[in-house]
């Protein structure tokens, strides 16, 4: 079958091994960079065109959009979705996994384990909004953040009222939620592939810092799930209405608590520490379930 993989970039490594995978498999993959497609909105012929030419025959696409370019990247995912082509994830799920607040509403509705969190918009708000997550420390969070960027731990109530103040002041929305101070720099990433958890690795964060991100210097290695953890992270994936995700989760005293889940998230730490191949499992996700007479609708409905 064709397979078109929605990316910036060819040389990525996750685009690369998706490429690699699904050819390895008998399958012609392209790579699409979705920021340079447009598209005929049409009721009865809806098209999807990239350098000047009519985008057709594709049996499935795997979309890799970057978090800044949302919006577009979802719309583009939307429009393959109008001509039936099978989408790893649909684009509502995506735009729903990248608004942080969303996300975490909808974990909560399902019962699901997180670190106490408050949002608010008012500066005058901000003493109350410090009793919610606990007090200092505390971290505070851009809604729009990536890879650890626009993450401060505040270690003290000062410290703490002054980045919220300032992160308002530039009209930034955010989240204040509890440091979790027992991971001790250590968190979990689940890839859950079709309702199940494919690989899974811890993740240390260096010394002197609390993000555990492997573009912020983090050792990543192997790690069992316990089955509460395999559990909570397949019951995330599936809230949100995803079928290709990370999941990031803390281990806290009182249980594994979710921190966000990603609807790209990158191949190459988990696969280089579990040894896994996680593009594989990917492109096999696809032949089970790329099948237009059974387009998946997304019913999470908020």
């Amino acid at each position: 079958m064709k397979i078109a993989v929605l990316s910036r970039k060819a040389s990525l490594y996750s685009t690369r091994r998706l490429v690699e995978a699904g050819r390895e498999r008998g399958h012609e993959v392209v790579v699409i960079d979705y920021l340079r497609c447009y598209m005929n909105i049409t009721a009865h012929r809806p098209v999807v065109m990239f350098q000047g030419k009519t985008v057709t025959d594709l049996a499935a696409i795997i979309p890799r959009i970057g978090a800044s370019r949302t919006f577009y990247g979802a719309s583009v995912v939307r429009q393959f979705e109008m001509q039936g082509v099978f989408s790893v994830n649909l684009s509502q799920a995506i735009t729903r996994s990248r608004d942080k607040l969303r996300t975490l509403q909808i974990l909560a509705q399902h019962g699901i384990g997180l670190p106490v969190t408050g949002f608010a918009h008012s500066t005058k708000d901000v003493q109350g909004l410090i009793e919610i997550a606990g007090g200092a420390p505390l971290v505070v969070k851009l809604l729009e953040g990536t890879q650890g960027i626009g993450v401060v731990l505040a270690e003290t109530r000062k410290a703490a009222e002054s980045v919220i103040e300032a992160f308002r002041g530039l009209d930034a929305d955010i989240l204040v939620q509890e440091f979790v101070k027992e991971a001790d720099g250590m968190d979990i990433r689940a890839v859950v592939v079709g309702g199940k958890v494919v690989a899974s690795m811890k993740r240390q964060a260096a010394k002197g810092e609390f993000r555990s991100n492997l573009h912020r210097g983090g050792k990543a290695e192997k790690v069992k799930l316990s089955p509460e953890e395999r559990s909570i992270a397949v019951r995330s994936v599936k809230a949100i209405g995803l079928n290709v995700a990370g999941v990031d989760l803390l281990r806290s005293n009182h249980g594994p608590v979710v921190m966000e889940v990603n609807s790209s998230p990158g191949l190459e730490g988990i696969e280089s520490a579990t040894g896994i191949d996680v593009a594989g499992r990917v492109i096999k996700y696809i032949e089970e379930n790329a099948d237009k007479s059974r387009m998946p609708r997304d019913r999470v409905g908020v």
